[in-house]
Formats: structure tokens, C-alpha cells, sequence
């Protein structure tokens, strides 16, 4: 009798399924390896004897990880997709489509027509491995998540191409009090997208799904976000009890048609001369070449320390600083000689309001009546809650914060650099003030969440795993690769037989090299600079901090608070602006402080934003997530600084439409259309059409066309053509127009005047991948710089296209787009004049917000533009500002027209005071690697600050309200200095 065993070594699991002569299953498991594949291999052979043994075995492996176990032991191994559709087709014949999650993996399978099978790249966004990460963010197991989402009554946008991007998202929603469930049925919903955008690409999930793996067997929240999301009836969506041993099953089953079969003894033999195959790593030098050289360093950084004073016995005023962290809290109390009397580093535990009660109570019984709080500051993520919530003295923005504490250990510093869990700050110094800002993006890659993270999946703690890089003798080489790749790396590494210590070393590393070589894009040592402090949580891992100084060749001060700086920053600051008595409550009413949150989407404007309304014991409340004053004030702001942002997205909704004797033509307001519609709205107006347009984005707006969006690494503003296009269709309209268009209009500010690929042909991609064949559907190829030209194409198109318009109405037609276009143009430039005169009458600084036509659209932007009138700038575009006498110097051909408005905006703002520019650059778009170093080289050549800001379809402001206001305060010190 021969027995079938199928082994699916996955990324994060070990699955096994054995079938008798009779393909019945006889026996199955699932267990997480940790990484120790090999062993388990062999382990789950021996635990396996009592079935296998007197017994012929067919054998086949599967997984992601399993190719290196077939290929030392010569054991058969088949692909993990067709091992799937194997067992599919055996035990489920009537399914169309296959789904499944696995634990760094995500596949899909259409057996409808044509198979079809697609996996996830390198990125583990959207998996198992990606939900573990956020389990541990909110602080739960996986089962209470599970259980939490299924109470939600709120979903929020979340990233989830990305773990790290995603934790980006969720800290600031949990910073602002968002309830758990919410939470954890949102992080579902995320996967549930990455899944139909990131997989699906423009193919229909629909008929029979067969949903596999383990997180969708074990995660009845995520079961019910994919049946709503896809909008399932009943028996269309299957969870089966063997999904997560489905691809194990498929093994198995594939194993049959193996001719080559085993003993027992023979399988158990293989298997282990296959474990004791050892892979030798080069790796890099050690990062000490003996115990001196270790011992002198300690000694070294052991000098940069605070005095601690004596918080039993001191008597007098104190001063608090409070960093409310990404994902820590921090708390400092120091005295007039700025000694530190306490200090607090807690983990936020997914509630910081909580975090900090304690810590308050803790410090008013140690002061007891010696000691008064004169004054109080707060900086970090959760500034204005935590000022809202304890009516903290002043809130001071994290870059001054850090700055202030940084100067306190060298007076001469010219930079410093600060790496928390996942965000990093680098600020260059000039003349005693801030010269120069770098915050990482969206992305944490060289940040220190990924090492706890990783050190947590492997069984250690932080400070364990930190301190055995030291001892590394061979370190292994990870690259400067984006942190969620990096997991794959790690494991092949270990699978190779590298040491913890190894990796560990290898690890911290590439943290480093990622924030040298990816945030701060540095050529050399010299563009760092002399007077280096380093801080943030991650450099007190002495590792890392070493890693850094071999990397730059010199060595650093890092503080003994390293971790703590920012609260200390805040501390020295509510002392040095100490004038009246604190606002902070008092000790009993520290006590009775309670805290609620509620979700609300607020629909006092077109944003709807999702805001979170936190009571607090007196009644007092503290909204969050608002981009305008009305959800506060209840009406819009009456002093309405200018923002043409808002005046030309007003100004294309005031375009209306007329009844037209030819019927209605649709037009979708997306890409280079921002720009030309007044010219269509015309042009198509006086030829007797009814022109209709598509509705306003939305997140809604961008659901009803995201399963046809065939590239999930295209920008978020292409995305939403999808929507749009659809919103139309939903209208009923039979003719829409949407032409590509490979040039712009030549504004003589460029050496050629290109669209961007994206924009010149996105309709080609719509006719592709949309249901666009049973309507009218125009996308003429069109040249509008020359009106003769123009005039001409169109014709000629309307002629092929039996459209019964004559010459001369074409030519009144194309007359009056014209005349329509330049009134625009000419009416931003007026308004863009008049913005500049009143920012110059009333002493407003000025923000040059440069991005392209469509990053007017607010659910684009996301209300930045408001964000930064809040602040109190006035906010210009970059086609407002009139074409400066000489051209910047470029290292690049300046050959697109919407990139040659952002340089000579650059150019502009250069020559003027008050004013700075904002580039906004959405993910994904490959010209902007290129447009924005050249941006950045105009602005910085002449003394100015360079602030770039990456947009998608997330809409938290947190850490951009941070960047705007670093940019606020640094224009302010350059001011006084």
C-alpha cells in the first residue's frame, strides 16, 4: 500500500496531510517553525513513524520555503499554485476563483476560462505575517482581534501594500482614541483590498470563491470583510475546514502521479542528512575587532549623560516634558538646574491617554507638597491630545523639541539624527537654526519597529536581541532593501545556517544604511556633517549606534537619554517659557480623569472627514481627524486666508452645464483634465452637447472601479480614473470623451512640453480593462498646442466616427475652448497676484504648494492645503506664479510642462522672503524620483528649505501636520536669528 505525504513548508508554517491508498486523509497538522525548518522537517518525519512506517511513501514538497528542503534532500517538489489547483480540482470542481493567504504570501487563481494564477511579489503586504505585525501594534492576540472586528462599527483607511506603511496609518488613529474594533476590522478590510488591487488587477473576482490558508480560516472578521467586500450571496463564498492545509492536500495529491516512493527508514534517513547540510555565510567584518576596542566605546558614550537629582528631597519648581511617541510615551521632570528628578519610557500599549494618567498620579505622590509643577509642555504624535486631555502648558512641535535637547549636550551641533519605532528625523543646523528637515516618508524601512518586531516573531525581547549583534562574528549583508523584504531575506539567511548573532549584527546595519542611504540619500560623510548627535530609542541599541559610526567613518555623541530627548526637549522648553502658574489638572483631578472616544464622519463639508470626538471627566471634549475649523467651530473660517488650491477646484465645479440639442457627453475630472476642462467644457458646449461630468472623489467614488485597476504599483490619482469612469457609466451616459494626449501646452518654460506617461495615456489603459465596449467610448490621440493641428485631428475624428457636426462649428467650437482655456489660466495668475499682495499687506508667510493639476482634487490632497491655511500660511500653486525672466539650472532635460511649473515656482520662491515651498509627490510616480532632487538643488543652492510630502489614498495628516509645523517653526527661528 502506498501512502501520499504532502509537506508544505511556508514562510511562517509547517503543513503536512497524508493520504491512504483510498485518498482519504489520515492525518494532518499546522505548526509555526520559527524559522527552524529543517529541524521540523525532520521532527514531523519521526513524529510521523507509527503512521508511515511498513508502508510504501510517495513524497512531494511545496511552499516558500520548501524548495530548499527538496532541493538538498533530492526530494520532489512542486510548485505551491499548482499544487493548490490540484486539490481544488479534485475536491471542489465547481469553483471559479481561489484565494488564499498564507503567512508572508498571497495567491489567486481563476479557473474560470482561461487558468489564470498570480502571487504576490517580494512584499508581504496583505498576508498573515502582515496581520501579526498590527495584532502586536494594537497590543492583542490574534483571536481578540478576530473577535474585536466583528464588533466594528467603523471602517478607516489603512495601507496594507506594506506592514510598515500600515503602521503609519494605525498609530496616529490609535494616538487619536480610535476604539479597537474599529481598528481591527479596518486592518482586515486592508488586506481584503491589497488582495482584489494587488492580485486581482482589473480581472473580476466572482462566482464560486474558494478562500484558503490560515488567516482566512482562523479569522471569521476577515471572512466577513471579503464576503461584503465582494458582495457574495450565500454559497458563493466557501471557507472549507482544510484550508489551511489545502496546499499540503494538493501535495499529496500530486504525489500520486510521483513514481519514485520511499520506506520509511529511506524517507527518515534523507530527511535528516538533508538537516545537517550547513550553507557557509562570507558576511561582513565583525563590528568590533576585539574586546578593547568594545571596552573603549562604552567608555566613550558613557560621558554624554544628565544628572539625576533627588525627587525624595528636592524642594521647589519643576518643569514636565511629555513626548507622546508613535509607540511610546515619554515623561521627564527636571529642576532648575535641569537635573533630572524623573523619567518615565512606556510602551503605549495601544491606549496613551491611559499611559500617561498613571504616569501623572506616580509623580504627584513622589512631589507630594515639596514640589511644584510650574510648568508643562508636550511634543510628539499625540501633542494636542494629551494638552487637550491634561491641559498641558504649551505644545511644542517634535523638531524644536529635539533640537533644544540636542543643544544641551553640543552647544555646536550641525546635525542631528533621530530614529524612533517608525519615523526618523534628520535636521541640519546653521547659524543656530534649523537649516534643513528630513522625515521619512510614509515607509519606516531603517527605523527600529522593524527590529523589535522581527526580534518579538523570532522569541526574543528587543534588548536580548540587540545585544547579541555584537557578538557576531560574520555579519550577513541585508542590503538597504525595504524592511518587509528584508523578512525574506532574514529567514533564507537562517534557513543557510546563519547565527542569531549574525543576523542580528546584519540587521541593525541595514537600519542604518537605509536612514544614511534612503532617508537622507547622503553621498559621503561630508554631507552629514561634523557635530553629529544621534538619538531616538533605536541608537541606544549599541549596535546600531555602532553600525552608524563605522558606516560614516567618525564618531558621535549619543545622549544616556538618547530615548528621552524629546521629552527632555520639552521639559527645558516649559522652562525656558515658564511666565504664569500651570493650567495642568491638579493631583485629585488627575485622579477622577476619565476618557471616551466616539467615531463620527462629520458632513459639515464635502471632505467627510472621519473624526474622533474624546470626552474627557469634565466634560470637555478634543476632536481629531478634522482638516477644517468647522467640526470645532461649526462654521467655516471667517478670516479665510487665500488658498488656490480651493479657489480653482471652486472654480471648476462652477462650470455648468447646459441642455444640448446633440444629447449628453460625459468627461471625467481626473489627471491633465484638471488642467483642460474649462477647454472641453467649451469646446464640447458649443458643439450642442450637454456636458456631464463625473462625480467628486471619494473613497466611495474610487471602491466602484478598484477591481479594474490592472497595476497596483500605479499612483493613487490614476486609480481613481477607475471610479470615475464607472460613475459615469452609472449615469447612464452612452458617449464619454477622454483623449490621450502625448503633449501639453508649450509655456516656454521647458525644452519640450510632454505629458507624464501616466496622463498622456491612462484612456488606453480604461479601453483595456473597463466595460467600456458597449458605449461610445472617445479617445482620440490630440495635439492642442497648435489650434490648426487640433482643429484638424478632431474633425477628422469626428468624421470616423459618424458624428454629424460641420467644419464650421468644429471651428467656432475650437475658437471658443481656446479663449475658454487662456481665461483660466490668465484668471489663476490674477488670483495667484493677488494672494502674493495680500500675504505682503498682512504679514502672512507664504507656502508655494507645488504638485500637479489634479493634486487640487481634496480627496487627493486630502485637505493639506487647509492643514496649511489652519497654520496661518497663504497658499499658492505652481501655475499661479508668472514665468520667471531665467530658467533654473537643471541637471535633466526639462521636457514635461507640469514639472517645469514646479521649477520655475522653485525658481520664484528663491528670490523671495516669508515664503517656502511644499513639493507633493503621490506614491508611485516614477518622474517625481527625478523632478523632485532637481526642486530640492534650486531651493537649497539658494539657502531655502525643501519639504516633500507623499500622498496616497491614506488620508491621517498626523505626520504631515508635524512636517508643516517643523517647517513653521524653522522659518520662525531663521526669522529671529
Amino acid at each position: 500500500m502506498t501512502y501520499k505525504l504532502g509537506i508544505d513548508v511556508g514562510s511562517t508554517t509547517l503543513k503536512a496531510v497524508v493520504l491512504n491508498d483510498e485518498d482519504e486523509i489520515i492525518y494532518k497538522s499546522y505548526e509555526r517553525h520559527k524559522s527552524k525548518v529543517r529541524e521540523m522537517s525532520v521532527e514531523k518525519i519521526e513524529e510521523l513513524s507509527s503512521i508511515l512506517s511498513g508502508h510504501d511513501i510517495a513524497l512531494a514538497i511545496t511552499g516558500s520555503a520548501g524548495l530548499g528542503v527538496a532541493d538538498d534532500g533530492g526530494f520532489p517538489f512542486v510548485q505551491e499554485v499548482f499544487a493548490s489547483a490540484q486539490a481544488v480540482k479534485k475536491y471542489y470542481p465547481r469553483t471559479d476563483v481561489v484565494i488564499e493567504l498564507g503567512g508572508e504570501d498571497a495567491k489567486i487563481i481563476f479557473l474560470k476560462g482561461a487558468l489564470e494564477e498570480r502571487m504576490n511579489s517580494t512584499c508581504a503586504g496583505g498576508t498573515g505575517a502582515f496581520i501579526d505585525q498590527m495584532a502586536s501594534l494594537l497590543n492583542v492576540d490574534l483571536e481578540t482581534m478576530d473577535k474585536l472586528s466583528l464588533q466594528h462599527t467603523k471602517l478607516y483607511p489603512i495601507a496594507s501594500r506594506c506592514g510598515v506603511f500600515a503602521k503609519s496609518d494605525v498609530q496616529p488613529l490609535i494616538n487619536q482614541g480610535v476604539e479597537k474594533s474599529n481598528l481591527a476590522a479596518s486592518i482586515f478590510q486592508a488586506v481584503v483590498d491589497q488582495s482584489i488591487a494587488g492580485l486581482a488587477q482589473g480581472r473580476n473576482i466572482e462566482g464560486n470563491v474558494l478562500f484558503l490558508g490560515g488567516p482566512l480560516h482562523f479569522l471569521k472578521g476577515l471572512q466577513e470583510r471579503f464576503v461584503e467586500t465582494l458582495k457574495l450571496r450565500e454559497g458563493e463564498a466557501n471557507f472549507p475546514d482544510l484550508a489551511p492545509y489545502f496546499v499540503a492536500l494538493g501535495a499529496a495529491v500530486y504525489a500520486t502521479s510521483e513514481t519514485k516512493t520511499y520506506t520509511y527508514e529511506e524517507l527518515s534517513h534523507k530527511m535528516k542528512t538533508m538537516a545537517k547540510k550547513k550553507v557557509v555565510n562570507a558576511g561582513l567584518p565583525p563590528l568590533f575587532k576585539n574586546d578593547q576596542e568594545y571596552l573603549d566605546f562604552k567608555e566613550r558614550h558613557h560621558h554624554a549623560s544628565v544628572a539625576r537629582g533627588d525627587i525624595h528631597t528636592y524642594t521647589g519648581n519643576a518643569y514636565l516634558g511629555i513626548d507622546a511617541g508613535s509607540t511610546t510615551t515619554k515623561l521627564i521632570l527636571i529642576d532648575e538646574q535641569d537635573n533630572i528628578l524623573y523619567e518615565s519610557y512606556t510602551n503605549n500599549m495601544g491606549n496613551p491617554v491611559d499611559v500617561i494618567q498613571k504616569e501623572l498620579i506616580n509623580i504627584y505622590e513622589l512631589i507630594e507638597d515639596r514640589i511644584t509643577i510650574a510648568q508643562s509642555a508636550v511634543t510628539g504624535y499625540g501633542e494636542e491630545l494629551m494638552k487637550n486631555a491634561f491641559r498641558l502648558d504649551i505644545g511644542v512641535v517634535e523638531t524644536i523639541a529635539h533640537y533644544t535637547a540636542a543643544k544641551h549636550f553640543n552647544p555646536n551641533v550641525d546635525f542631528i539624527i533621530d530614529i524612533g519605532g517608525q519615523d526618523m528625523k534628520c535636521f541640519r543646523i546653521k547659524d543656530n537654526t534649523i537649516d534643513d528637515i528630513l522625515l521619512n516618508e510614509a515607509c519606516s524601512s531603517g527605523c527600529g519597529s522593524f527590529i523589535e518586531t522581527f526580534a518579538k516573531s523570532m522569541g526574543y525581547d528587543i534588548q536580548q536581541f540587540a545585544t547579541m549583534g555584537l557578538a557576531g562574528k560574520h555579519p550577513v549583508d541585508l542590503g538597504t532593501r525595504c524592511t518587509v523584504f528584508m523578512n525574506s531575506s532574514v529567514k533564507q539567511a537562517q534557513k543557510n545556517g546563519a547565527s542569531m548573532e549574525d543576523i542580528s549584527a546584519g540587521l541593525c546595519m541595514s537600519v542604518v544604511k537605509n536612514a544614511l542611504y534612503k532617508v537622507i540619500r547622503a553621498k559621503s560623510p561630508e554631507d552629514i556633517g561634523k557635530e553629529i548627535v544621534v538619538q531616538g530609542g533605536t541608537f541606544l541599541n549599541d549596535t546600531v549606534l555602532r553600525s552608524f559610526e563605522l558606516e560614516l567613518g567618525r564618531n558621535v555623541i549619543r545622549p544616556g537619554i538618547a530615548h528621552l530627548m524629546g521629552a527632555y526637549g520639552a521639559a527645558l522648553l516649559a522652562k525656558n517659557k515658564y511666565k504664569k502658574p500651570s493650567t495642568m489638572l491638579s493631583k485629585d483631578e488627575v485622579k477622577a480623569f476619565t476618557h471616551t472616544s466616539q467615531a463620527i464622519n462629520c458632513g459639515l463639508c464635502t471632505n467627510h472627514c472621519n473624526l474622533t470626538i474624546n470626552t474627557f471627566a469634565d466634560g470637555t471634549k478634543h476632536i481629531a481627524g478634522n482638516k477644517c475649523e468647522r467640526p470645532i467651530t461649526g462654521k467655516a473660517n471667517k478670516d479665510k486666508l487665500p488658498n488656490l488650491y480651493e479657489y480653482k477646484y471652486k472654480k471648476l465645479m462652477e462650470l455648468k452645464s447646459q441642455k444640448g440639442r446633440r444629447g449628453k457627453i460625459g468627461i471625467p475630472l481626473v489627471l491633465n483634465m484638471f488642467d483642460t476642462l474649462p477647454f472641453w467644457h467649451a469646446f464640447f458646449t458649443t458643439l450642442g452637447y450637454e456636458v456631464v461630468l463625473s462625480d467628486r472623489s471619494s473613497k466611495q467614488l474610487y471602491a466602484l472601479g478598484q477591481h479594474t485597476i490592472s497595476s497596483d504599483t500605479i499612483c493613487y490619482p490614476a486609480k481613481l480614473t477607475h471610479g470615475h469612469i464607472q460613475s459615469l457609466l452609472d449615469k447612464g451616459l452612452q458617449t464619454i470623451f477622454y483623449p490621450c494626449m502625448s503633449y501639453n501646452m508649450d509655456e516656454s518654460m521647458s525644452d519640450n512640453h510632454f505629458n507624464c506617461p501616466v496622463v498622456a495615456y491612462y484612456p488606453e489603459v480604461i479601453e483595456g480593462n473597463m466595460d467600456v465596449q458597449d458605449i461610445d467610448f472617445m479617445y482620440p490621440y490630440l495635439y492642442m498646442n497648435d489650434p490648426k493641428t487640433f482643429e484638424k485631428k478632431i474633425y477628422e475624428y469626428f468624421m470616423e466616427h459618424g458624428l454629424d457636426v460641420d467644419k464650421k462649428e468644429v471651428s467656432m467650437a475650437t475658437k471658443n475652448a481656446y479663449e475658454a482655456y487662456y481665461r483660466f489660466k490668465d484668471d489663476i495668475l490674477k488670483e495667484g497676484q493677488r494672494a502674493l499682495a495680500f500675504a505682503q499687506e498682512n504679514h502672512h508667510k507664504v507656502i508655494v504648494l507645488a504638485g500637479r493639476p489634479y493634486h487640487i482634487d481634496p480627496q487627493i490632497n486630502h485637505g493639506i492645503d487647509r492643514l496649511l491655511t489652519n497654520l496661518g500660511f497663504v497658499v499658492i500653486s505652481e501655475d499661479a506664479i508668472v514665468k520667471q525672466p531665467q530658467r533654473p539650472s537643471l541637471h535633466v532635460l526639462n521636457q514635461w510642462t507640469f514639472h517645469a511649473r514646479m521649477y520655475n515656482a522653485a525658481q520664484f520662491v528663491t528670490t523671495q522672503k516669508n515664503m517656502e515651498l511644499i513639493q507633493l509627490v503621490s506614491f508611485g510616480c516614477g518622474i517625481d524620483a527625478i523632478t523632485g532632487d532637481e526642486v530640492k538643488d534650486i531651493l537649497r543652492n539658494q539657502g531655502k528649505l525643501y519639504t516633500q510630502i507623499k500622498i496616497d489614498e491614506v488620508d491621517n495628516l498626523g505626520a504631515i501636520k508635524i512636517r508643516c509645523r517643523s517647517l513653521l517653526a524653522a522659518m520662525e527661528e531663521r526669522e529671529e536669528a
